[in-house]
């Protein structure tokens, strides 16, 4: 088995990580579905907001792509990290390959000149135990959260809704589908810099957005068509400042399901309800747009008392297991300490 550097221009070995991907998601996320082929393609060749990055393959003539990674390299904040971690397909597991493809990853971070290696695993795991075994600090705990639309009753949604509107008094929405309008840029940016007081991970920078940025690093799997994308936005009427936002998607090759993105409200807007609020009107949204929806998956970090609580009034059920971040210095596994 060999680990050799990705070549973009092989479309085989393209579609054989994705069957990697699948045949993994299959065995340790069976309750939803693993991204759509266009999207991660687009995964693979750029990540998901543009990093630079590196992609490694672990295959041989006979059985093809085994395991792979594509690990992300900051270029804007964090650039003592690298974020990744290896995928197997369940077929090969248990022969050492994740880990000889875990310690390349870490030499190539270390060639980049990062530290720290960032990887995301499923609590109760092989891969957490990996990870303490390595020294791994759990930087941050995301609670899985699955919203079942059939069980929200209208009469619910309705008494949610005017309590959000009661308490918004001098906000209006606005709403897009696809692509974030151009006059939107600018304020949706201070919006997501406003989620930088959201926990997160020890020693971790936030981003830090503005219209430019969000224009050039987001929403090319949006615009390539391979995920169709929802806003909803609270604007303060006396000022025409953008105070809350919550995003959803929707992959047609798993149309059943919605992922939300971020939703965020400034910290001069907080104590309306803007948050329940844009969440109801994006339940509306998408009740028109896309019928077919069954349910709406979230992750929240176990210590947002905030957000749980307004994913709880919305009939937000705990799925397990739950992601874990864990840190992992660079020199101990890749043998350079």
């Amino acid at each position: 088995m060999r680990i050799e550097p990705w070549d973009p221009d092989d479309e085989t070995t393209a579609r054989g990580c994705y069957e990697v991907h699948r045949a993994a998601n299959a065995v340790d996320e069976p309750d939803e579905p693993p991204m759509g082929a266009g999207t991660f393609g687009i995964f693979l060749r750029e990540g998901f907001e543009k990093s630079p990055g590196e992609v490694w393959i672990a295959a041989d003539a006979e059985c093809g792509v085994a395991g792979f990674f594509r690990m992300a390299l900051p270029d804007l904040e964090n650039l003592d990290r690298a974020y990744s971690g290896p995928a197997v397909h369940p077929a090969m597991r248990r022969r050492g390959i994740g880990s000889e493809l875990l310690r390349h990853e870490a030499g190539r971070a270390a060639a980049n000149g990062r530290k720290i290696l960032s990887a995301v695993t499923l609590a109760g795991s092989a891969g957490e135990v990996f990870a303490k075994a390595v020294g791994g600090v759990l930087g941050i705990e995301e609670v899985r959260r699955v919203q079942h639309l059939a069980k929200i009753q209208a009469a619910q949604l309705t008494s949610l809704r005017e309590a959000a509107v009661g308490a918004a008094a001098g906000y209006s929405l606005v709403s897009w589908t696809g692509d974030t309008p151009d006059k939107y840029l600018d304020p949706l940016a201070k919006v997501i810099n406003a989620f930088e007081d959201a926990p997160h991970a020890p020693g971790v920078q936030p981003g830090v957005w503005d219209g430019a940025r969000l224009r050039e690093r987001t929403g090319a799997i949006v615009r390539a068509g391979f995920l169709r994308a929802y806003g909803v936005a609270a604007i303060q009427d006396a000022t025409g400042e953008m105070a809350a936002f919550t995003g959803v998607i929707v992959d047609p090759e798993s149309p059943e399901w919605g992922f939300q993105e971020l939703t965020a409200v400034t910290r001069p807007h907080r104590g309306h309800r803007l948050g329940l609020l844009v969440k109801t009107a994006m339940l509306e949204l998408l009740a028109q747009a896309e019928p077919q929806l069954e349910r709406i998956q979230t992750g929240n970090a176990a210590a947002n008392d905030h957000m749980i609580a307004v994913n709880e009034q919305l009939g937000y059920e705990v799925a397990e297991p739950a992601w874990l971040v864990y840190d992992l210095p660079v020199d101990k596994i890749s043998g350079t300490a």
